[in-house]
């Protein structure tokens, strides 16, 4: 049985979902995501689908309804995103801070006063606060805790203009994470939104899956992700940059929001809990036995699910990726900035390590992982992996003990956990129904046996949603959505969850 006071929700993200009202009043064009799909060159070279936001399905206007929908299948939580971009289209940097550097060149401190956040108060879209606020509202009055994403890939343009980070590989900005002023940015928006916000949150995520942005933007760019530059020889000393900058952002809003929400969302909750939301992969090798094999795969574990947390919790940020813990890698000031985490899981992956002079020449790295296609996220879609398991519409294997491999692996942390994203695109509602099911039952086992510490699962996602650059045409939805009328149609799906949700068990 899932225990008493666990959390049923779902999840979605603002650029994702909140554009789409016929009228087009909705439309947020001051995110990097909004140009870099809109761009020309992008479109032609099918980096991105063509498809835009701004004919997505209309969350903004229709947050009502899609709560109803959850409330309806038994649910009691809800994670949503804020967009940067809409609270602060123009940029903040007029307002000054107190910044401290530590002695290796790193932001250590940003220091606010009331008297910051009334000045960034007169840079807000105040029409924009307070809408979230009556999203915020409305799930509250509808019984749901809430949990809030403030960073969810996107960022202002003022902040990051990936299409000039493009052209001038690097050279021009502004450049979002590559820069370390970011942080301090980052840490302004988030204590604002933590003084106007705090007593209607329950709790906090500062970003979703960073490791992502500093992965699809730098050096997977074939992914689709801005600003889509990668510099062969600097390939991870770029990674490393951007994922530092990270996490710093992450410590410093930590503290910020610590020190601007101070009261309690409810009568049973605590004040500003602050967490991270992490994709979670389990790594194999191809070759169990092989040696190339099993090291390129715990490099491929290490910088992509643990380096984050491990930075966040003890302070060490494992920089030149060799798993040692040399004494200078330690920073005092990021441990410790942890108090739950997300965990997003969809599959495996499954990797090959090649010896490249090269390559340990320009970035150091001995052995470097290969993705063997036919596993995990490289499969082909809507067929089966080489293990003969389903694949689903993006490509990417059904597999579920998966999803236990990458708790066992997080659990080690000593925080509570909660799956933020579970999911399949699936627009034929085929796979979904034992997709559910299968990952299900493998946390529930895992819950009956208290070998982990998981407190609620979200899936991803409610509805249809705007899938990056893959457009309209990946569908997670528990509901389907028509993009011209903006009508909601349940799965199958929809009736499985909430059953599972009723009776409190897969073992039915």
């Amino acid at each position: 049985m899932f225990p008493e006071g666990f959390l049923w929700g779902v999840s979605e993200s603002g650029f994702q979902f909140e554009m789409g009202d016929p009228e087009g009043k909705n439309i947020d064009p001051n995110t990097d995501w909004f140009k870099w799909v809109h761009d020309p060159k992008n479109i032609a070279n099918r980096i991105v689908s063509g498809d835009l936001p701004e004919n997505g399905i209309d969350y903004w206007d229709l947050y009502e309804k899609d709560h109803d929908l959850a409330k309806g299948m038994g649910m009691n939580a809800y994670r949503l995103g804020i967009e940067w971009s809409r609270i602060f289209p123009r940029s903040t940097r007029e307002v000054e801070v107190g910044v401290e550097f530590a002695s290796d060149g790193r932001i250590a401190k940003v220091e606010l006063d009331d008297k910051s956040l009334e000045k960034l108060e007169l840079l807000s879209d105040i029409n924009a606060l307070k809408h979230y606020e009556g999203i915020i509202e409305d799930l509250r009055e509808k019984e749901f805790k809430v949990i809030v994403c403030l960073n969810h890939f996107t960022l202002p343009l003022w902040i990051h203009d990936p299409i000039a980070v493009r052209e001038s590989n690097l050279k021009r900005g502004p450049r979002g994470w590559y820069d370390q002023d970011t942080v301090v940015e980052f840490v302004k928006y988030t204590a604002f939104i933590a003084w106007k916000l705090g007593d209607k949150v329950d709790m906090w995520a500062t970003f979703n899956e960073p490791t992502v942005v500093a992965e699809m933007g730098y050096f997977m760019v074939e992914s689709g992700f801005p600003p889509g530059v990668r510099q062969v020889t600097k390939v991870f000393k770029n990674y490393r940059r951007v994922l530092l900058n990270m996490i710093n952002a992450h410590a410093r809003a930590y503290e910020a929001i610590k020190k601007f929400d101070t009261k309690k969302a409810d009568s049973t909750g605590t004040s500003s809990t602050v967490g991270i939301i992490q994709n979670i992969i389990p790594v194999h090798p191809y070759v169990s036995h092989k040696d190339s094999d099993i090291r390129a795969s715990a490099f491929l574990a290490k910088i992509h699910n643990t380096l984050f947390l491990d930075a966040i919790t003890s302070g060490w940020v494992d920089l030149n990726f060799n798993g040692v813990r040399d004494t200078d890698e330690v920073k005092s000031d990021l441990s410790d900035k942890l108090d739950w985490l997300g965990v997003n899981y969809y599959t495996r992956m499954v990797v090959a390590g090649g010896k490249s002079i090269l390559a340990k020449l320009f970035t150091g790295i001995p052995v470097i992982p290969t993705v063997i296609k036919g596993y995990g996220f490289a499969c082909e879609a809507g067929s089966l992996s080489k293990d003969n398991r389903p694949t689903s519409d993006f490509g990417w294997e059904m597999y579920p003990e998966g999803l236990e491999q990458a708790l066992i692996e997080v659990s080690n942390y000593g925080k509570p956990i909660y799956i933020t994203e579970n999911g399949i695109a699936d627009s034929k509602d085929i796979l979904r129904g034992k997709y559910i099911l299968d990952h299900l039952k493998v946390l529930e086992n895992l819950i009956d046996e208290k070998r982990v510490d998981v407190k609620g699962y979200f899936h991803w996602a409610l509805t249809d949603n705007y899938e990056w650059a893959k457009g309209f045409s990946m569908k997670f939805g528990l509901y389907s959505v028509d993009l011209e009328s903006k009508k909601r149609l349940p799965r199958n799906s929809v009736r499985l969850l909430q059953k599972v949700i009723e009776n409190g068990t897969v073992k039915i």
